[in-house]
């Protein structure tokens, strides 16, 4: 759930990000994969994390 979610939240906050800068469309598309990739392995860092937790 937190890689889907931090993709999403990275993909929309990229994409307003190249937005306002005032990018143009591949720009925006950039700005948006990359950041909702930053954002989905943060995500698969914080469910490896609690699973180990969990676990203990």
């Amino acid at each position: 759930m937190f890689v889907i979610g931090g993709f999403l939240l990275g993909a929309i906050g990229g994409g307003l990000r190249a937005r306002a800068r005032g990018g143009k469309l591949a720009d925006i598309l950039q700005y948006a994969f990359v950041h909702g990739l930053i954002f989905a392995l943060m995500g698969l860092f914080v469910t490896i994390y609690l699973d180990r937790m969990l676990r203990a």
